[in-house]
């Protein structure tokens, strides 16, 4: 306001005002009009009067903290706790500070805000494959628990390529997240604890850490592969593949390597599980493993398939069909994660299901847990437990009651 409005009355004690409208000033800037009511005090027994004028203040296309200060009548102080530090400012002087802001449809400036913080109100998530159903249900429960913070999430995904997620660690680094959730390419200790020493929290989602140097959510693959395994032998099935990749993915080993763990159990060579690697776990990588698959001699192929997630038994189950193969009664299927169109697929999924929006839900709690007190917090590696859940792809001979599960959905087992 001008300094000869402001001299008109230098006696006020509280300004209130209200935008009225906008004109362009003589040299072509934006000038917003404003009534405002001054509220003299009372003087030698007169009688408090209200006094209304209007003034014209230039404004750019960017409402700045300034121009909110002006509009409110209050200092750029206290504008400063309304957005920040909300509890410290009366709510009377709240409400007058946020009405000027939805007037002048203020947005506050947030990199200069980091720049002064030194970290942004962010977390970054980077994932193997953000195309996966599994991931996103991951991030929405990553996204529950930040913004139960007043934190927002920023998804980055690897597209399982090593170079592109050390690409992305460095731009979460630049951003100042405040921590990092991480699906790692390869599980390299030496490569996470570069991670560590930058500075930057860190948890490992769905992967379990080998040290105590981080926090991790994972599920018990080597569990899930040894329940896929076991549900297929028990229902009579002899030749039995596995179909995943790129193997450099732990998941991947460990999914296979309970797979031949519940043929050792049976009595049976580890080595006659049939392992079909693919260079992704992506409903093309799939198809291409059913062509493979389809071209065998039938005395030679596979009567039964676990694939080392859902998208892969989705692709493989397409191709067998297409190739007329009758599914589950030539080849039966387990896929892993238990997506949502695995019970929607043309020959519902038996699949293995994970918690997955506990586990991204999880995961946030502990690195919300770490940033706020990084003195006090103690490293943990929570894992869940893996359920088969059975459907039409494997109901033959004597399999159980569509729907069945083998262990409890979402208990865990904390690490310390």
């Amino acid at each position: 306001m001008s300094k000869e409005f402001r001299d008109r009355y230098q006696d006020v004690t509280r300004p209130l005002s209200d935008r009225v409208g906008r004109r362009r000033g003589e040299q072509g800037r934006q000038l917003s009009r404003f009534k405002v009511m001054w509220r003299r005090p009372s003087r030698n027994g007169e009688v408090a009067r209200v006094v209304w004028d209007t003034c014209e203040c230039p404004v750019s296309s960017a409402a700045s903290i300034k121009d909110v200060a002006a509009h409110a009548g209050v200092s750029v102080g206290t504008v400063s706790n309304v957005l920040n530090r909300p509890e410290r400012v009366a709510e009377d002087t709240r409400n007058r500070v946020q009405t000027a802001i939805k007037a002048l449809g203020f947005v506050r400036n947030e990199p200069a805000r980091q720049l002064r913080a030194g970290r942004s109100r962010t977390i970054g998530l980077l994932v193997l494959d953000a195309a996966n159903p599994f991931f996103a249900d991951v991030s929405r429960g990553a996204e529950e628990a930040a913004a139960k913070a007043g934190l927002a999430v920023i998804l980055c995904n690897s597209g399982q390529d090593a170079a592109k997620e050390t690409s992305y660690l460095n731009l979460m680094a630049e951003q100042r997240v405040q921590g990092l959730l991480l699906t790692p390419v390869d599980a390299d200790p030496i490569r996470l604890a570069r991670l560590v020493e930058r500075g930057m929290p860190v948890v490992l989602l769905d992967r379990r850490a080998d040290s105590d140097g981080m926090c991790s959510v994972s599920v018990d693959d080597v569990s899930g592969g040894e329940l896929a395994l076991t549900h297929l032998l028990e229902i009579g099935h002899q030749r039995v593949a596995f179909v995943g990749g790129p193997t450099t993915i732990a998941q991947v080993k460990d999914r296979r390597a309970g797979a031949r763990n519940a043929l050792a159990r049976a009595g049976r060579d580890p080595d006659s599980l049939l392992c079909i690697d693919t260079a992704s776990m992506t409903v093309a990588a799939g198809r291409e493993a059913g062509e493979r698959l389809g071209g065998l001699p039938a005395s030679r192929r596979p009567t039964a398939v676990f694939c080392a997630n859902d998208l892969l038994a989705l692709g493989l189950l397409q191709e067998l069909i297409r190739q007329g193969l009758d599914v589950p009664n030539d080849v039966a299927i387990v896929g892993y994660d238990d997506i949502e169109f695995a019970g929607a697929a043309a020959v519902p999924l038996t699949s293995v299901r994970q918690p997955r929006h506990l586990l991204g839900k999880a995961a946030a709690e502990l690195l919300l847990e770490e940033t706020q007190n990084p003195a006090g917090h103690v490293h943990r590696q929570i894992e869940f437990e893996p359920d088969l859940v059975v459907r039409a792809s494997t109901r033959t001979r004597t399999a159980p009651v569509s729907g069945q599960r083998a262990k409890k959905t979402g208990s865990a087992r904390p690490h310390a």
